[in-house]
């Protein structure tokens, strides 16, 4: 019969998990219980198992609902306090609430940071399957690289991993994506979407 003591000190012996003194300790059991070696065999084959795997990420809201669960739960933050990191800032990717509506129904825009210093901002902008973006002049340089998705400008239809730059002062016609597209984009601290973003 194997011991609840000795199922904790063999999951632990399997996982390379105990100190030194406990392994040696540990081993000297083991030579004289041939029920305990089965066991350590099977732990280890079931690690082994576990490293190979191909690791599963849960959805984004998964695991945002399960961080919160811990946090509320044991009280205090579940990450290490951001601010506390000098110089370095972080935008969540499933926070809903940084992203704004434009007054386009089915788009989106989302600041991700500003240097107002070097003139330029960095944005996420979202548009749901269908949605026309209207034609424009553009006040500044613009830089789009689509993340997920399609993007149709004019004549040329963008996806995911397509880069386009547009000059300051061209002109921009409608605008569209067939399926949605989410797109990362660098714009000057001028560009009317910046001083949406911020207000």
């Amino acid at each position: 019969m194997i011991s609840e003591q000795q199922q904790e000190q063999a999951s632990l012996y399997a996982l390379g998990a105990l100190s030194e003194a406990d392994t040696r300790v540990f081993e000297a059991e083991l030579r004289g219980n041939a029920e305990l070696v089965t066991l350590v065999r099977g732990l280890q084959r079931t690690a082994d198992l576990l490293a190979a795997a191909r690791p599963l990420t849960p959805p984004r809201a998964l695991k945002a609902k399960v961080l919160e669960r811990i946090e509320a739960l044991a009280g205090t933050p579940a990450r290490p306090a951001l601010a506390a990191l000098a110089g370095l800032s972080f935008v969540d990717g499933a926070e809903k609430k940084a992203w704004k509506a434009l007054p386009i129904p089915g788009a989106f825009i989302k600041l991700l940071s500003l240097e107002r210093e070097r003139g330029y901002a960095v944005l996420l902008g979202k548009l749901e399957p269908g949605v026309r973006y209207p034609a424009h002049v553009n006040a500044g340089p613009e830089d789009f690289f689509i993340v997920t998705g399609d993007l149709v400008i004019g004549e040329r239809k963008l996806v995911a991993g397509d880069f386009h730059h547009a000059a300051k002062g061209s002109r921009h016609e409608e605008n569209y994506s067939v399926d949605g597209c989410t797109l990362l984009a660098v714009l000057t601290t001028d560009d009317p979407l910046v001083a949406f973003a911020m207000a």
